[in-house]
C-alpha cells in the first residue's frame, strides 16, 4: 500500500491549510481546530475515491470539517471554554494573510450560518451554486445568507448604506 500512502500524503498536503482554516474559523481555538482537522483527515482516509477528484475532495473535506465543528460546538465541554480575544495573533499571517484586523474580527464574530458562507465565498472562492451544493441548501438561500452577512459586516464596520455590496 505505499502507493496509497503517497496518494493520501499528496491529498493531505493540498488541503490541510483549507481544512484547518475552516475549523479555526468555526471553533475559534487552535487546539480544537487542529484536533478537528486531524479527525477530518482520519475520516478521509476511509474514502480513497475522494483523493483523486480535486474539487469533490475539497468540497467533501469542507463539509465534513464543518459538520465535525458543528457537533463539537454542541458538546457540553465546549461551553466551559473561553473566547480568544486577540484574533490576529491567534490566526497569524500564514492563515489569513493581508486581512484588515477589523474586517477579520467582524467576520469571525458573524453567526455561524453567515460565517460559513462568507468564508467559503470570499476566502475559498466558491460560487453561490457550489456553496449551496456543499451545504445542501438552495442557491437562493446561500445568496440571501451572503447578502445578510455583508449587511451585518457593513453595520459592524460602520459602512455607508449600500457598502455591503462592495465587500
Amino acid at each position: 500500500m505505499p502507493q496509497n500512502k503517497a496518494e493520501f500524503a499528496q491529498f493531505y498536503a493540498r488541503h490541510v491549510d483549507t481544512v484547518y482554516r475552516v475549523c479555526y474559523i468555526r471553533m475559534k481555538n487552535q487546539t480544537d481546530a487542529e484536533d478537528l482537522t486531524q479527525e477530518t483527515f482520519l475520516r478521509a482516509m476511509a474514502h480513497p475515491e475522494i483523493w483523486e477528484d480535486e474539487e469533490y475532495g475539497k468540497a467533501w473535506l469542507i463539509v465534513t470539517a464543518s459538520n465535525l465543528c458543528k457537533n463539537a460546538l454542541k458538546h457540553w465541554s465546549h461551553a466551559k471554554r473561553t473566547e480568544v480575544e486577540d484574533w490576529e495573533t491567534a490566526l497569524g499571517t500564514a492563515v489569513l494573510p493581508n486581512e484588515d484586523s477589523d474586517v477579520l474580527t467582524a467576520v469571525l464574530n458573524l453567526p455561524d450560518q453567515y460565517k460559513t458562507v462568507v468564508y467559503l465565498f470570499y476566502y475559498e472562492g466558491y460560487s453561490g451554486a457550489e456553496i449551496a451544493k456543499m451545504l445542501g441548501k438552495k442557491e437562493t438561500t446561500v445568496r440571501s445568507l451572503l447578502h445578510r452577512g455583508r449587511k451585518i459586516l457593513a453595520k459592524k464596520l460602520g459602512g455607508e448604506p449600500g457598502a455591503e455590496e462592495k465587500l
